[in-house]
Order: structure tokens, then C-alpha cells, then sequence
């Protein structure tokens, strides 16, 4: 049986994308990442291979390794929940038990490693890196602290800088020293409350822990 035109599908130009390819390649890039493969040792190659793809396959995708894993990493940082609109303490509690999580996550926080260890040797890409991971939670957690200061819950002298240093080194700090657990609500309540001591206004009573 012949077809003709007007019963044949259409298929676009040139060779189609495979999603599940695509997936591979991203996984095989966090895998090595997570087992503490530096950026000097990643190399196409050894992705390729852990993928189960030709390198041609990853070259037809990315044009070269840099921005294969700017894009892996993009893909650990999910955007911060959406706020509730009630008390800082209660939007900061949300955000911190989004840090343990991330904290107890070897991928994730290979995102962190690369941020703090590898910025002297490869500047340009850990700047990227920092762009599309790091700089949008940055802002949305300042956005909430200048809340704060702003309808007095937080000290109107606070720098939002060290008061995000604070918050996120606690909980990396913990789940360095303590093991990574599972993250609780109860966990990132206890941790907001210690640090409002020093950060709340003078007359914001901070509950009971």
C-alpha cells in the first residue's frame, strides 16, 4: 500500500532530539560530579561513557563541556517554594528546610563544593554556575530579609548578606557534624529560632523552643 502526501506525517529537518538521551547525559554528568570528580577531570569522555552515548551525541546538545555543566547543575536548583505571605519566621523556617534538604543531598551539594573550592582555577564557570543556581535563591532570600526589616520582625541594622551566610552555613554546618538526616519542619523551627535571638528586632518575642 502506497501513501500520499496528504496522508504521510511530517517530520521536521534534520536528526530528532532524544529526551532520554538527553536525561542520560545529565545524570551521568551529576553522578560523576556527586562521586567528587573535580571540573579539571570531568571530561566528555568519561560522561559519554557513563551515559551510554557516543560524545557526538553530547556535542549535537552542548557545544562543550562548560556549558553541559552549568546545565546539569541548573537542574539540582528547583526554585524556593512559594511563601505564604504570614511571618518572616515562619517564610524563613519554609526556606531552611529547603537547605537541609539540599544540604543531605550529595548532588546538591556538590553545587556549593564547586562554588567555594573551584572558583581560582576555572572563575568564568563557577560564575555561571553561580548565576544559575546560586543567585536566584540569593535574591528571593534577601527580598524576604529586607521584609523583615522593613515591617520590623528583623533588626532594621541587619546585613541580609551575613544573616544568609548564617542561616545556610547552620544547617551545612549540622549536617557536616551531626550526618545528614532527614530534613523536619521541627529541625528548621529550632534553627530560625536560635538565630532570631540575634537577628529579630528588640521586639519581636521569637516562640518558645
Amino acid at each position: 500500500m502506497t501513501t500520499t502526501d496528504e496522508t504521510q506525517t511530517a517530520r521536521p529537518a534534520g536528526r530528532p532530539r532524544s529526551a532520554r538521551a538527553e536525561k542520560a547525559i545529565i545524570e551521568a554528568t551529576l553522578d560523576l560530579i556527586g562521586e567528587n570528580v573535580g571540573i579539571a577531570e570531568l571530561s566528555i569522555e568519561a560522561i559519554a561513557a557513563r551515559a551510554g552515548v557516543g560524545k557526538t551525541t553530547i556535542y549535537r546538545r552542548w557545544s562543550n563541556k562548560e556549558d553541559l555543566l552549568v546545565d546539569a547543575l541548573a537542574t539540582l536548583k528547583a526554585p524556593l517554594p512559594p511563601l505564604q505571605g504570614g511571618s518572616v519566621r515562619e517564610d524563613l523556617v519554609t526556606y531552611v528546610e529547603v537547605f537541609h534538604r539540599d544540604a543531605c543531598d550529595a548532588r546538591k551539594r556538590c553545587v556549593m563544593n564547586i562554588a567555594m573550592n573551584e572558583a581560582e582555577r576555572h572563575p568564568r564557570l563557577v560564575e555561571r554556575i553561580r548565576q544559575a543556581t546560586i543567585e536566584p535563591r540569593r535574591a528571593a532570600i534577601t527580598a524576604l530579609l529586607r521584609r523583615g526589616m522593613t515591617g520590623g520582625e528583623l533588626r532594621a541594622d541587619l546585613d541580609p548578606s551575613i544573616a544568609m551566610a548564617t542561616l545556610i552555613g547552620t544547617m551545612m554546618w549540622y549536617v557536616r557534624s551531626e550526618g545528614a538526616a532527614e530534613a523536619s519542619r521541627e529541625l528548621a523551627e529550632r534553627v530560625v529560632d536560635q538565630l532570631l535571638v540575634g537577628l529579630g528586632s528588640a521586639g519581636v518575642v521569637t516562640p518558645a523552643s
